[in-house]
C-alpha cells in the first residue's frame, strides 16, 4: 500500500514516514498543498495523512479539490486544531477520518489500516485468484488455507497484481508499487521478484504472465497463455 504525509512539520513527518515504513507501506511525503496536488495526480495512492495547517494550499482547500474533482482517495486529517467546528468542516468537505495531535502512533497506524481496508475491500473479503487468497489487512497470502512465506516487497508485489487481476500491469508501475521516492528499482530486481513470487504462487492455479513490450498480468491458470 502507497502512502502520501502531506505534512510541513518535519519532525513529525520524519517519525510518521519511519514508523509507516517499519509497518510495511510505501511512504512518500511533501510539505505543501500544491506539491501532495501534483503528487496525486502523478501517482497513485491508498492514503493521504493531510494536515490542515500547510503553506501555498491549505490542507482543507487540497481535500476540497479532491472532492470536487471527485477523487475517491481515502484522506486521514492530521491536525493541531481540536475544535468542533474544524472537525465537522473537514468530516463535510470530504475526509474519512480525523485525528488530532498531539496522537498515539498505534491509533494512527489501526486508522490507517481501517481506512485502506475500508477504502479497497469494503466487504472485508480476502482477494482470490485460484487457490491463492491474500488477506491485505493481516498481510497474509494462502493457498489452500495454507501459509504462503512472502516478503514484504512479495507481498506488496503480490497485492498489486491481485488489485488488477486480468489487466496487464506495466513495469515501471510495478516499480513505483514498490517503491518510495527516494528509492530505485531496475528491471532486473522487478523480473527477479516476479520470478521468485511466481514460483511460489505456482501450486495455487494462479499464474503471472509476461506479456511482452508491456508488463505483467496475474491470471487463473486454466486461462493462462503459454
Amino acid at each position: 500500500m502507497r502512502l502520501l504525509i502531506v505534512e510541513d512539520d518535519l519532525v513529525i513527518a520524519n517519525g510518521l514516514v519511519r514508523a509507516l515504513t517499519q509497518a510495511e507501506y510505501a511512504v512518500d511525503h511533501v510539505t505543501d498543498g500544491k506539491q501532495a496536488l501534483r503528487a496525486i495526480n502523478d501517482d497513485v495512492y491508498d492514503l493521504v495523512i493531510l494536515d490542515l495547517g500547510l503553506p501555498t494550499m491549505d490542507g482543507m482547500s487540497l481535500l476540497s479539490h479532491l472532492r470536487q474533482q471527485a477523487n475517491p482517495i481515502a484522506v486521514l486529517i492530521l491536525t493541531a486544531r481540536e475544535d468542533v467546528a474544524t472537525r465537522v468542516q473537514a468530516l463535510d468537505v470530504g475526509a474519512d477520518d480525523f485525528l488530532t495531535k498531539p496522537f498515539h502512533l498505534e491509533e494512527l497506524e489501526a486508522r490507517v489500516r481501517a481506512l485502506i481496508r475500508r477504502s479497497k475491500l469494503g466487504n472485508n473479503l480476502p482477494l482470490q485468484c485460484g487457490n491463492l487468497k491474500l488477506d491485505v489487512a493481516n498481510k497474509l497470502a494462502t493457498i489452500n488455507d495454507q501459509p504462503v512465506t512472502l516478503s514484504a516487497r512479495e507481498l506488496h508485489l503480490l497485492e498489486t497484481l491481485m488489485m488488477r487481476m486480468g489487466k496487464i500491469i506495466a513495469k515501471e508501475q510495478i516499480m513505483e508499487s514498490l517503491c518510495n521516492w527516494d528509492e530505485t528499482l531496475g528491471d532486473n530486481a522487478i523480473e527477479v521478484y516476479i520470478h521468485r513470487l511466481r514460483k511460489k504462487i505456482e501450486p495455487s492455479g494462479a499464474n503471472i504472465r509476461t506479456v511482452r513490450g508491456l508488463g505483467y498480468m496475474l491470471e487463473a491458470e486454466q486461462h493462462a497463455q503459454s
